[in-house]
């Protein structure tokens, strides 16, 4: 049971990279990537929308791993820029996490065992039994390397109130999505600039 379901996790974001490959490839093909009119075109066919599915999209990979957080961040920047694209992450990933945290604290350990990896669970579950749980969450959220989702759930099955978790999210996420979303930007602008001359 447990090997059937890393497999589906596991096929759920491999699929969601696909997408997301597949959609940065259509970008470079169309010019969406190198030219900032045509992106602004294509965002413009779907108006305001666009950035409501943007943030929602964020919300739901916090929730189901469909796209990897990561790429995620930096989808947001390279089509909305630096300022909306950190915000619209800030809104889509913090909304995603009260969901997940909501969800657990609901449906209990089950739940919880049932929609994340157990490698997870077996290298964090020791928390569960820490009288310090607010405090590494709070550390593990500011950090942008910790598996922030899958701890959001764990936060769920804890005694940690309500609103500590809106707290320590709220004010921790910002620096770990800045850091995602500023730095691959500054990756891929480097690619852009480097390896994209080097194809034509």
């Amino acid at each position: 049971m447990e090997k059937r379901r890393i497999n589906a996790l596991d096929s759920i974001t491999l699929f969601g990279l696909i997408v997301t490959i597949t959609f940065i490839f259509y970008g470079y093909k169309s010019g969406l990537f190198v030219s900032a009119e045509a992106l602004q075109g294509f965002l413009g066919r779907f108006g305001i929308l666009a950035d409501i599915m943007f943030i929602l999209i964020q919300a739901v990979q916090v929730i189901i791993p469909v796209i990897p957080g990561a790429l995620g961040c930096l989808a947001g920047v390279v089509i909305f820029g630096a300022v909306k694209g950190f915000l619209y992450n800030y809104i889509g990933i913090c909304l995603g996490s009260i969901i997940a945290f909501l969800l657990s604290r609901r449906y209990g350990m089950s739940f919880v065992e049932k929609v994340t990896r157990p490698k997870l669970m077996q290298k964090y579950g020791s928390w569960l039994n820490s009288d310090k749980f607010d405090k590494w969450f709070a550390i593990a959220i500011f950090l942008p390397v910790a598996p922030d989702d899958f701890l959001c759930y764990l936060a769920g099955i804890t005694k940690i109130s309500v609103r500590k978790f809106i707290t320590i999210i709220l004010t921790g996420k910002p620096f770990a999505i800045a850091a995602y979303s500023l730095g691959l930007n500054l990756i891929f602008t480097r690619f852009i600039e480097t390896v994209i001359p080097m194809m034509k």
